[in-house]
């Protein structure tokens, strides 16, 4: 099984903030990340596939579909967003770089499928960096 990386990129604003705790608690567990005017980043996406080659085109996977699929359904919608307020899922929930890559997750695994219809490749993970020094990595093979 061969694994394939792409790369996308996007910008977003956001603040770590949660209405379960009280302004102190906030600022004592998000620190400067919950600054009420929020902060933003320069993201990195890395979605990896997985599968054997083809024969015929020597590929694991068509470029143009993933980048189809990852740019309409994710990058699409969260680029130059303010997270919290642009983005439906984050009204109600943290938009920590856990959280986004889960919902990134979760929104192309929904899409796999119709993008992917003989079932290769798999996705094999993804990784999102926020900065030169926080990233968040998931496994999977769906």
């Amino acid at each position: 099984m061969i694994r394939l990386t792409r790369r996308y990129r996007f910008s977003a604003s956001h603040r770590l903030h949660t209405s379960a705790l009280s302004e102190s608690e906030n600022q004592a567990l998000y620190g400067k990340c919950n600054n009420p005017y929020g902060h933003g980043h320069n993201y990195i996406l890395e979605v990896s596939v997985a599968g054997p080659i083809d024969e015929q085109s020597g590929l694991v996977a068509r470029l143009e579909t993933l980048d189809t699929l990852v740019q309409s359904r994710l990058i699409g919608t969260l680029d130059h967003r303010n997270l919290n307020y642009d983005v439906p899922v984050f009204q109600s929930k943290v938009p920590t770089t856990e959280n986004l890559l889960e919902e990134a997750r979760r929104v192309l695994s929904a899409e796999w499928a119709s993008a992917f219809p003989n079932g290769r490749p798999l996705l094999a993970g993804m990784r999102l960096l926020e900065t030169n020094r926080n990233s968040v990595e998931l496994t999977t093979l769906s």
